[in-house]
């Protein structure tokens, strides 16, 4: 049986990794971290790693399972989004074309890890011939908005998530544009549960800094309790992508796994998954071996 490999990008929001990583760590046969050599960012900017990080990984990691995988992540001619790409592909090739290879960024957890390694192994048959048959499969986020004194908002539509392939040929981040499984496995995103100089960082050094809408943070500084449901259009990229908030009355993130598994209507609908995949099925019929590998000797530079 081919193995269930995880990928991490390791960077300055390494802490949250040991929120991350524990839920895949039981069913996960590898774990990569991926970690710049010189601790840079895409953009180039350098953080630091606190040395007691690594005494919790030697500590957690009972069965032996992690390894951080150092190398060059930083190329300095290259945009923050093709450094993102390429770190990606890097790592894929490290965790070894013919397993599952999922990739999962430090401030998304996992609802039910099991689970969605039951779905890959569904669909174990792709990973025969990966070059021939790629795919990608996809799951949902939900978007934690903003942690409150008693409670955080998050953002009421899931957003697609692509979790794992059998063919790492990305174009961009994680997307590789081949066929997509969707399937009902559920992520918690911490994405915005940060203080606003945080944030700000993060929007410098990430794939997507020059697509940063400009009137994001008005709307996420005075968003409260109270207001939540008159804020809309929420989305830090394109505003209307996140039209509405929610509101949960813990910060506790095990409470809040719970609230979600016993409310159904907070993840897409069987018939919404089935369309979304005979959709897929039919785009993608016969085209396989028509598509091309995406060319990666630019983005290889100094490898």
């Amino acid at each position: 049986m081919k193995n269930i490999v995880v990928g991490f990008l390791m960077s300055y929001d390494y802490e949250k990794l040991k929120l991350s990583i524990p839920p895949v760590y039981d069913q996960a046969d590898k774990i990569y971290l991926a970690l710049d050599h010189k601790q840079r960012t895409w953009t180039g900017m350098s953080f630091d790693v606190d040395h007691s990080f690594f005494e919790w990984l030697t500590s957690f990691d009972k069965d032996n399972k992690i390894e951080v995988y150092r190398a060059d992540f930083y190329i300095p001619e290259l945009s923050a989004i093709q450094n993102d790409t390429r770190e990606r592909h890097l790592l894929a090739l490290k965790m070894g074309i013919g397993n599952w290879l999922i990739q999962v960024d430090s401030d998304e957890i996992f609802i039910g890890f099991e689970k969605f390694v039951k779905t890959l192994r569904h669909h174990d048959k792709y990973l025969d011939n990966p070059k021939e048959n790629p795919i990608q499969i996809a799951g949902f986020l939900i978007n934690i908005y903003k942690y409150l004194e008693d409670g955080l908002l998050y953002v009421k539509q899931p957003t697609k998530v692509f979790l794992a392939t059998n063919y790492p040929n990305y174009k961009t981040a994680r997307k590789t544009k081949e066929r997509i499984i969707y399937t009902n496995n559920v992520l918690l995103h911490e994405c915005l549960s940060r203080t606003e100089e945080e944030l700000r960082f993060k929007f410098k050094n990430w794939g997507h800094s020059h697509q940063f809408n400009n009137q994001f943070f008005d709307k996420w500084k005075k968003a409260n309790k109270n207001n939540y449901k008159t804020i809309k259009d929420t989305f830090y990229l394109d505003p209307k992508l996140w039209k509405s908030l929610g509101y949960f009355n813990t910060k506790d993130l095990k409470k809040i796994e719970k609230i979600i598994k016993a409310n159904p209507r907070m993840c897409h609908s069987k018939f919404y998954l089935f369309k979304k995949n005979i959709g897929q099925y039919f785009k993608h019929l016969g085209l396989f071996k028509k598509k091309k590998d995406v060319k990666f000797e630019g983005y290889f530079k100094n490898d």
